[in-house]
């Protein structure tokens, strides 16, 4: 090909929006579109809130945020312009509600939208409709050929399949008090567990097992349980469901950190709502 001809067809593409850096602009235009999150006035979760699942970080982490790992090569402009699934999950250090973070916690059970989420109960995680096509996350048993990408545990992805396989359930981080919380309402940004129905293994984040992706230096996440020498579930299991503060000043977590992630045991005995 002659340079007269490159240059057109160079030309051409840029007309069309079709260079990978267009690409790349359009992508990150849309997903990293601000969302606005759940208001909780009852202190407790509900079927159809928009919430944030963010990890508080550990030893080998920073805070995270669960999050839609979507590169160009995730998009599509059929039937309009969105990802397509299968798109694949990863822990982001960014931790500001927008599409690319934002799920609706959505019945499985035919619980009414509005009515409270409690401990133990299925539902499904569900990313916003539109440009993020209300995809399910969903997880199965690992096999040689279906596992995450660095750990090989258990994978993690968006499908757009409502199963058994997107079914999740939370439960009380502390195993001795799980009994006592079961049937319980789920309150929001305290510290949970989100266990995936079918085979039981704890959403978790990985540290020690760094993706480079489009949005940069992210973690792994995987459908796995990581024990203790005590039998709980290590910090890597550790979720927040955040919503917004009623105040309009932002995220709870990011305006009350302190009562977020010290005081979570006295928030919790609070079940009153």
């Amino acid at each position: 090909m002659c340079l007269q001809d490159a240059m057109k067809e160079y030309l051409e593409k840029k007309q069309r929006g079709e260079l990978a850096t267009q690409k790349v602009d359009f992508l990150k235009q849309n997903i990293l579109r601000p969302v606005d999150l759940a208001v909780t006035k009852d202190g407790g979760l509900h079927f159809g809130d928009v919430v944030m699942l963010v990890n508080m970080g550990g030893e080998n982490r920073e805070y995270s945020a669960l999050s839609i790992n979507a590169d160009i090569n995730s998009l599509t402009k059929i039937p309009s312009p969105g990802i397509q699934a299968p798109c694949g999950i990863s822990a982001g250090r960014g931790i500001q509600p927008c599409t690319r973070t934002a799920f609706i916690i959505t019945s499985v059970d035919g619980s009414p939208e509005g009515s409270t989420l409690h401990f133990e109960q299925s539902f499904a995680l569900k990313t916003t409709s539109g440009f993020a096509r209300g995809l399910y996350l969903t997880s199965d048993l690992k096999n040689f050929q279906k596992c995450a990408k660095k750990s090989r545990l258990q994978e993690v992805n968006l499908t757009d399949d409502a199963s058994f396989l997107s079914r999740w359930k939370v439960v009380h981080f502390d195993p001795q008090e799980r009994l006592e919380y079961e049937g319980q309402p789920v309150l929001a940004n305290v510290k949970v567990l989100i266990i995936h129905c079918k085979t039981n293994q704890a959403l978790a984040v990985l540290g020690d097992q760094v993706l480079w992706t489009t949005y940069g230096k992210e973690y792994e996440v995987t459908a796995h349980t990581f024990l203790d020498s005590h039998k709980a579930e290590q910090d890597n299991n550790h979720w927040i469901l955040c919503t917004s503060d009623p105040a309009g000043e932002g995220l709870v977590l990011l305006n009350r950190p302190q009562s977020v992630a010290k005081d979570v045991e006295l928030t919790q005995a609070n079940t009153s709502i």
